[in-house]
């Protein structure tokens, strides 16, 4: 299995704030008209500007959302507009990559805008639940094939479901979910997510519930409940 990139060779958490930014003043938006339409606190959307927080997968498809951009747009590519017979390569290694809490990305074919599918190269860092602060969950669906190292895919409906190198899984990506290695390696996995197939913009992502004070998240329950 090829060794995961490292933040030296992907986007820096600032380069991505810089075009966080620049899509949110391209719009005439302020931080906070942006946090409305992003569905993202303003705090959040203002650290990841300032290079202060590397946002997770569910965070940059409000983003993106929000503020009516390409995915892709946010790693420096400019996407290909839609077009009849379109088709995207992308060599080894060659993605658009990110890091972000208990995953390494690399987005594959971002030269095309608004597509029905993102692909991903995914290496899971995380190898417990105690690296995630809440459910990943947003609009689509998702599929997973592993090839490399073991996964679990933690899920808020059902058990944890164990795959091995060759398996795979398809999923309601409104479901809670998170995932993690329970190889020693980080598992390295091929995850692919429904994207804009209506040409346009993703409509406004399923907003995990506020956690009350006082009060403990399913995730936390979860944690606790594997545990025993």
């Amino acid at each position: 299995m090829d060794a995961p990139f490292t933040e030296r060779n992907g986007p820096t958490s600032a380069n991505l704030g810089r075009r966080v930014r620049a899509a949110r003043l391209a719009h005439d938006l302020t931080l906070d008209m942006a946090s409305r339409l992003c569905g993202v606190s303003r705090s959040t959307l203002s650290k990841i500007e300032n290079g202060l927080m590397s946002p997770t997968f569910d965070v940059l498809r409000k983003i993106v959302a929000g503020l009516k951009i390409d995915l892709a747009e946010l790693f420096g590519s400019a996407p290909k507009a839609n077009a009849g017979g379109r088709r995207a390569l992308t060599r080894k290694d060659a993605g658009e990559r990110h890091t972000y809490q208990g995953y390494q990305m690399e987005l594959l074919a971002t030269d095309l805008a608004h597509k029905t599918m993102l692909p991903f190269r995914l290496w899971l860092t995380a190898h417990s639940l105690d690296a995630f602060d809440d459910w990943e969950r947003h609009e689509g669906e998702e599929f997973l094939y592993v090839l490399g190292g073991s996964v679990c895919l933690y899920s808020e409906l059902y058990a944890p479901t164990y795959l091995e190198t060759g398996d795979s899984l398809y999923f309601d990506s409104r479901t809670g979910h998170a995932a993690v290695s329970t190889s020693k390696e980080d598992a390295e996995v091929l995850w692919m997510a429904t994207g804009d197939a209506g040409g346009g913009p993703q409509p406004a992502v399923v907003v995990a519930p506020t956690i009350a004070p006082g009060t403990t998240s399913r995730l936390a329950r979860q944690r606790t409940r594997y545990r025993r």
